[in-house]
């Protein structure tokens, strides 16, 4: 009985205290609970209405009443009703060399927005401003040609969707400004004058990197549709271009499929077609790649040995390091690829190759999308073998290449001075303190 009233007792005391607490406590307002980001509000208002380039115009347009009546009223609609702001612009003068931000304007919805606020900035520039970007060229000095094979004489396949003309203008839209010259070699003529030795237009020969468009297919000139060039439906004429791509240190990029499995030259084979109704090809087959890999490694001429042993459909994926030159150089494949026509790893022991970069990883023991280099303490020819499915994504090829040869990409520059403004907005809170 007795504990009983000493636990009622208790219950009672607490119960009082609590009351008693209650009762004379200041609870802070819900603001105070839960308050607004004014900095992150004022930042996020100030992206929203230049998300159109509306109010980067509308700064440089500060006598235009009509412009800037429209953006009071997107700004008061872009905010709470109890949010007070002030908007400010500034011109950023940096040639005086004294004051750098000169007060242009202001617009705001109160006299005064209490003790309460918080601002951002945000820079924006004119609509007359360009930018221009200049990459380091790749190979200056040195040589720096880029060749891309757009022969009007040759036909290409496993190229599903698109012509080597017009995978030819992509390619160069997207290298040439990376390269101290690019060769358009337009028909089969003008390869047989590299291929001698002689340049087209005085670029150096030298460390040049060479792109057939042409898929499985290799244009291959009219002098060449001989002995010994015919041996084994023309995979001879593969060994004699892995031997040229050796003694020029060129690179030889593949952009689908399986390289050198035909050879092409509408004048010359007329009459032939590889099985599908494309005519003006000869199918060399396996023994293509083969021969190319001997002659770049200076083997004596075969059709026997390793290079592409892998038909199977498999997924595989851009590398880190092709990752990181998608953002660098703002280009973006599917980050995932479908693989057909891999190269296996056993190429590089028979070939002595290494890998310069893997554009996707390595899938079981095959690579797709792999750049090798011949030889060792010097580098004597290398190979981009991308490997991929039918319907060429030519941003895999210059993945790869700048991947490999990562030229720099100089600061942009501004065209025209004078033409940067700052606004900035500063918020409060209505009746707050």
């Amino acid at each position: 009985m007795i504990r009983t009233i000493e636990v009622l007792l208790v219950i009672m005391i607490l119960s009082g205290a609590f009351i008693a607490a209650s009762y004379f406590a200041v609870l802070p307002s819900p603001r105070e609970v839960s308050p607004i980001n004014l900095r992150r509000l004022s930042f996020t208002t100030l992206q929203m209405l230049d998300s159109n380039y509306d109010l980067s115009k509308a700064t440089f347009e500060t006598d235009d009443s009509y412009t800037w009546t429209r953006l009071q009223i997107a700004l008061s609609a872009s905010l709470p009703a109890n949010v007070l702001y002030n908007l400010t612009v500034y011109d950023i003068d940096d040639s005086s060399g004294s004051e750098l931000y000169h007060y242009v304007t202001s617009i705001s919805n109160a006299e005064s927005l209490g003790e309460t606020t918080d601002v951002s900035a945000y820079t924006v520039a004119s609509s007359n401003v360009t930018f221009n970007v200049t990459p380091q060229k790749i190979g200056e000095g040195t040589g720096g040609t880029l060749y891309i094979l757009n022969c009007s004489d040759a036909n290409g396949w496993w190229i599903t969707g698109y012509t080597a003309y017009s995978l030819a203008q992509d390619l160069y839209d997207l290298l040439s400004p990376y390269f101290v010259k690019t060769v358009m070699i337009q028909n089969t003529s003008q390869l047989a004058t590299i291929l001698s030795g002689s340049p087209i237009s005085g670029e150096t020969l030298q460390n040049a990197v060479i792109i057939n468009t042409c898929g499985e297919a290799v244009p291959i000139p009219s002098s060449y549709c001989t002995t010994p060039y015919s041996q084994n439906n023309y995979a001879y004429y593969s060994w004699y271009l892995g031997q040229k791509v050796n003694s020029y240190n060129w690179t030889w990029a593949s952009i689908v499929g399986y390289p050198f499995f035909y050879v092409s030259n509408t004048d010359a084979f007329s009459s032939g077609q590889n099985n599908w109704g494309i005519y003006g090809m000869q199918q060399t087959g396996g023994g293509g790649s083969i021969a190319f890999l001997r002659g770049l490694d200076s083997q004596t001429y075969s059709t026997s040995g390793t290079a592409v042993t892998d038909s199977k459909t498999r997924q595989a994926t851009l590398s880190q390091a092709a990752l990181e030159a998608c953002n660098y150089y703002g280009l973006y494949p599917s980050q995932t690829q479908t693989s057909t026509r891999a190269l296996s790893s056993a190429i590089q022991a028979t070939y002595h190759l290494s890998i310069g970069v893997n554009v996707l990883d390595p899938v079981s023991s095959y690579y797709p999308g792999t750049l090798y280099t011949h030889g060792t303490t010097t580098i004597t020819g290398s190979f981009l073998a991308l490997g991929l499915t039918r319907t060429p994504d030519v941003r895999m090829t210059a993945l790869g290449l700048l991947s490999y040869y990562h030229p720099r990409v100089y600061a942009s520059e501004y065209t025209a001075t004078n033409t940067s403004r700052m606004v900035v907005l500063q918020l409060g809170l209505a009746g707050g303190s």
